[in-house]
């Protein structure tokens, strides 16, 4: 599944949603099938431009994830929710058709997050938990690319 700006009507459709803080998943149902996202697993693969940039070979790696939380869901009309992370980023929009499809993809998912981890120059762990550089955002949008 192609997850493009094109607004269609959904694919799947959440059927149970539940917040884990203790073990940091988010359980999802979708009628038969239930996937258990880490956190860590949703705030690296972010669908905001922040984390995504504004097309291909614009994605900005995130580290030191291993123990972000969940602090607030909110849910998005019909179609959605905004996860507010512990480390302030707020900004991804998790339609339920991206959910479904982290949820179908994830163990490839995580394998490609931690080859990036090690092409970065950082061990599949050390990544997980070294911190961002904080780099000033450019002039012109809040996720640091010029408009």
């Amino acid at each position: 599944m192609t997850m493009g700006s094109k607004q269609s009507a959904p694919i799947a459709v959440s059927t149970g949603l539940t917040v884990r803080k203790q073990s940091r998943v988010l359980e999802i149902t979708f009628d038969a099938e239930q996937f258990s996202l880490p956190f860590e697993l949703l705030r690296v693969y972010s669908p905001s431009a922040e984390v995504r940039g504004h097309g291909t070979g614009q994605e900005t790696l995130q580290t030191g994830m291993r123990e972000v939380n969940i602090d607030a869901l909110e849910q998005v009309g019909n179609y959605a929710v905004q996860p507010h992370f512990s480390d302030g980023h707020n900004t991804g929009i998790y339609s339920w058709d991206y959910l479904y499809w982290l949820g179908q993809n994830q163990p490839q998912l995580w394998e490609d997050y931690l080859q990036r981890l090690e092409a970065a120059g950082f061990t599949r762990e050390s990544g997980r938990d070294a911190s961002m550089t904080a780099a000033a955002p450019a002039a012109g949008g809040g996720c640091g690319h010029k408009h």
